[in-house]
């Protein structure tokens, strides 16, 4: 009779160990095993490059832009607009992206719907169909586009590994599309291991988050080409 209830704790920690502890091992990892190490230092390694002439390398404009989402508590309103463009006060995670471009003097819209016009059949979101109103503000096109215009970089993160880190600098996107299709712009903030933070929209309202607390695995990590 003793040996069910015993049968059952193991049950209950196999699924603790499967659903838990699996999934946010690397978070488990850095507040353990991490904890009383110095902070980590990570080259800057980020273009220069002021096209708009603000006396900001545009790298920054994008995430100075992306960060105003934060600031403001953007709420998390998935919703269709004519002309495209949402009000200010809310939006979606690809907002944040567009908006950030805003900020260097880039308009991403125009871009994208351009590129979808001249090359639909490379825009699987698409479906045959440019619909300027929307397809700027989906993930999948964004990945597209970016893809086809950006440098691809890593999609591997290493906490206290200069040479992955490194690679991950401000203004940089990330975009995970494996069971969440999602997409943010890499801060200029990282935390004592060199992991840096993602700024981003989900519900409720725009936030930054650490970008290994991410638990889908990233399918992309591009950075603009600053000329």
């Amino acid at each position: 009779m003793k040996k069910k209830p015993i049968l059952i704790l193991i049950i209950f920690l196999i699924l603790i160990c499967t659903y838990i502890v699996i999934p946010y091992k690397s978070i488990i990892n850095e507040s353990i095993f991490n904890v009383f190490k110095p902070k980590f230092h990570v080259p800057e390694n980020f273009s220069k490059v002021d096209n708009n002439k603000n006396g900001i390398a545009d790298a920054l404009d994008i995430v100075n832009g992306a960060h105003k989402e934060v600031l403001n508590k953007t709420k998390y309103i998935s919703n269709y607009f004519s002309g495209g463009y949402p009000p200010e006060t809310e939006g979606v995670c690809t907002d944040v992206i567009w908006r950030g471009f805003k900020a260097a003097g880039i308009n991403l819209k125009d871009l994208i719907d351009e590129d979808i016009k001249n090359n639909t059949k490379l825009y699987p979101r698409v479906e045959g169909k440019p619909e300027p109103n929307i397809d700027f503000r989906r993930v999948p096109n964004q990945d597209v586009f970016f893809s086809r215009h950006c440098i691809s970089l890593t999609t591997e993160v290493k906490a206290r590994d200069e040479e992955n880190l490194k690679q991950w600098q401000p203004g940089d996107i990330v975009v995970f599309l494996k069971g969440y299709e999602h997409i943010g712009i890499i801060s200029d903030k990282r935390d004592k291991n060199g992991i840096p933070y993602v700024i981003h929209n989900t519900k409720p309202h725009a936030t930054t988050i650490k970008l290994s607390w991410f638990t889908e695995p990233i399918h992309g990590h591009y950075r603009w080409k600053y000329e």
